[in-house]
């Protein structure tokens, strides 16, 4: 069973909570980093958490928040993450494949239930295709 990381601020709790059922009836380990109601908060420390989690445990993460845009900004100051800010299946997959993205960032005010769960199923089961984007890669690495 694969270990996935989830956090949210207060605009992507609902979706979160949803996602981490969907993603525990898949078969996923789910380790919910908050946060645990709809009270606001700082998405910031949250992208924080999650994105060193991440890093530390070598696996994938999933960030919501109101639109996703500011998760994603938070997580990709964090050396060693490629968050992709997704808002549908083509793009999850490309995000994976050619990117290597390891959180995947979603709004929980703009994507309903059933699309984010084919996000989600669409990036966790894309593999990094390696080859000509793995030189790319490199150079993004080397701007950290």
């Amino acid at each position: 069973m694969k270990k996935i990381f989830i956090a949210s601020d207060h605009g992507g709790y609902e979706l979160k909570e949803y996602l981490k059922g969907y993603l525990k009836k898949s078969n996923y380990e789910v380790e919910d980093l908050g946060t645990n109601s709809n009270q606001s908060v700082n998405y910031p420390d949250y992208a924080s958490k999650l994105s060193n989690e991440v890093i530390k445990n070598d696996t994938l993460g999933i960030l919501i928040c109101g639109t996703g845009i500011g998760m994603s900004i938070a997580a990709n100051k964090v050396d060693g993450i490629r968050a992709a800010l997704v808002d549908s299946v083509t793009l999850a997959k490309l995000s994976r494949a050619h990117n290597n993205a390891n959180v995947l960032c979603m709004g929980g005010r703009i994507l309903g239930n059933i699309l984010a769960e084919e996000i989600v199923d669409s990036f966790l089961t894309t593999n990094f295709e390696g080859g000509r984007h793995q030189n790319r890669l490199d150079i993004i690495s080397s701007l950290e």
